[in-house]
């Protein structure tokens, strides 16, 4: 009996620890349905074949918020699979699909599918056609129609934007990342399957102007007071980055003189912010500058770069930055660092443009995996500034962050769910790097190592797993238990140290078990320890400064204990 109640106490004990885990890596139980996971995994509607290429022919009817039209899908065959999911979020509704597999034309209704709420399920069985063959290439047509959902607070939440310029012209424009580019077409809707290349084919009233996308192919007028604008992509881009403007834009530019060449930078704006667009906009051959030192050449010098006018604030849409920033310095004007630094460039310029390495050169397979877009942007502002300022500038920004760091949650959300960690993924997903660089402790090397990533997973969909495996690799430094810390967990490590004169104590707390940091300190001089969970006694001779302090570029708490 007296057994029986150890076994008991025993087994409660590690139930607590391990809620109390489950508490610290996740804070609150979300609770997920089958349609999260229809959207955020590679299931089995979606791992047998591959997109290659968007033919999107679409008509946006302004008066009434409408739009129609039809998605050329071109994908090969992975795998032997029995159904395809098709994803297309309500209200909008799909017609009809005609196939063309294994050279057989298949004419599908609505009917034919199994719908689950924002999804499509077609049964190749219901083809009546050859089972295709490995590698081969196919066809879907999907036409499709009516109103799309709005968004209600872009770009943090997804829609269509229908809004007025200051003339009360008609402004429109989209958002949705996170919720997924079948806001607004039929596709594959999972970050891990990014088409090859895309085409936009968009109708629009003809006294407006169409802006998508890489270059502008072809316009033609309609003669029925509509134009089509063709535009088009010959790199992989993410389904959320495909997005066109429409309004009453006008065009400046300039070539750009980069590491692969001439990069044409393309500027389309409303007609009314030409003048402030010319001047602002100075800041764009800047970043470029800046980030081809850092991460290596600008991704996409095919379908060259632009920043375009926006009736939302900013985002990374691949080769066609959305801007909204007002022109002005700062985040709307502000600092988010408070250290003044940030009021020297554009905001929006600086940091949707650095996606254009870590987000749409670079992108996770999951958006769990979301802090590799944002915590490498969040430091490429650090690496702006301090590319002109100077590194104590850089640092000075960095740390300014800090105090914008909640800890609510981790920061890696959960797998396979279309869902995303804790906004922490800029701040202190920017404050890690800068962490794991001082622990580097070599500038060219650190430099080499963000040129890597972007050489190694070019045009790539990734895991953090991969990213933190080349960090580790390169710099030969095991950072896994920094990564597992800062990005799975909420707790920030805390160097507890004892003081007496000559003698200094010290270990870690609040961390995970076998955690490993190393901190350049000041006592008695600079040098640097090695901490760990258990006590450890830092003995020197009584001369020279007995003053503690832990270099502020580290990302830890301190505490002096009696």
């Amino acid at each position: 009996m007296k057994l029986k109640n150890t076994l008991l106490l025993f087994v409660f004990f590690i139930c607590l620890a391990t809620i109390q885990t489950e508490a610290q890596l996740l804070s609150k139980k979300i609770n997920f349905t089958h349609a999260d996971t229809l959207r955020g995994s590679n299931g089995p509607g979606r791992d047998w074949w591959d997109v290659t290429k968007y033919d999107l022919h679409v008509k946006f009817n302004i008066e009434d918020s409408t739009i129609s039209g039809y998605n050329i899908i071109s994908f090969k065959i992975l795998k032997k699979g029995a159904i395809m999911q098709i994803d297309l979020q309500e209200p909008l509704i799909l017609d009809s699909v005609k196939c063309l597999i294994t050279s057989n034309m298949v004419n599908l209704s609505a009917n034919d599918f199994k719908k689950e709420g924002n999804t499509y399920f077609m049964s190749i069985a219901n083809l009546k056609t050859k089972i295709p063959a490995l590698n081969s290439k196919n066809y879907l047509t999907i036409y499709y129609h009516g109103k799309p959902q709005i968004a209600k607070r872009p770009p943090w939440d997804g829609g269509l934007i229908w809004a007025k310029d200051k003339s009360n012209s008609p402004w429109v424009s989209i958002a949705c990342q996170g919720l997924g580019s079948s806001v607004w077409y039929p596709c594959k809707d999972i970050q891990s399957d990014e088409p090859d290349s895309a085409e936009m084919h968009i109708t629009i009233p003809d006294s407006l102007v169409c802006v998508g996308n890489g270059h502008l192919r072809n316009k033609t007028i309609n003669g029925d007071g509509t134009a089509t604008y063709d535009w088009a992509v010959v790199n992989p881009i993410n389904n959320y980055c495909l997005i066109p403007y429409i309004g009453k834009y006008v065009h400046f530019g300039e070539i750009f003189k980069g590491e692969k060449g001439n990069l044409a930078m393309d500027y389309w704006v409303l007609d009314s912010n030409l003048e402030k667009a010319k001047k602002q906009f100075q800041d764009a051959p800047r970043m470029m500058k800046a980030f081809e030192y850092w991460f290596g050449p600008y991704p996409f010098y095919e379908d060259g770069y632009k920043l375009v006018d926006a009736p939302h604030l900013g985002m990374e849409h691949q080769s066609a930055t959305a801007y909204g920033n007002g022109y002005q310095n700062g985040y709307h004007g502000t600092d988010l660092s408070g250290s003044g630094w940030g009021l020297k460039w554009d905001f929006i310029i600086v940091h949707e443009s650095g996606h254009e390495w870590f987000a749409n050169n670079i992108t996770t397979k999951d958006i769990a995996d979301m802090w590799v877009h944002e915590g490498f942007t969040n430091y490429s502002e650090t690496l702006f500034t301090e590319y002109y300022y100077g590194k104590d500038a850089g640092t000075a920004y960095v740390m300014g962050t800090r105090n914008r760091i909640g800890n609510d949650i981790p920061i890696i959300g959960p797998y396979g769910v279309n869902k995303g960690g804790s906004g922490d993924m800029y701040y202190k997903g920017g404050n890690m790097l800068h962490t794991i660089r001082q622990v580097v402790n070599n500038d060219t090397l650190f430099r080499k190592i963000l040129r890597g990533l972007n050489k190694t997973f070019y045009h790539q969909t990734v895991t953090t797993k991969q990213i933190e495996n080349y960090i580790s690799l390169q710099s030969k430094i095991n950072f896994s238990k920094v990564f597992d810390q800062y990005l799975r967990t909420t707790q920030i490590p805390t160097l507890e140290y004892k003081q007496d004169g000559y003698q200094l104590q010290y270990r870690y707390i609040d961390c995970i078990n076998n955690f490993r940091l190393p901190l350049k300190i000041n006592f008695k001089g600079p040098r640097w320890i090695k901490p760990t969970q258990a006590w450890q006694t830092l003995n020197l001779y009584p001369e020279g400064d007995n003053k503690f302090s832990v270099d502020p570029n580290f990302y830890i708490n301190t505490k002096k204990v009696d």
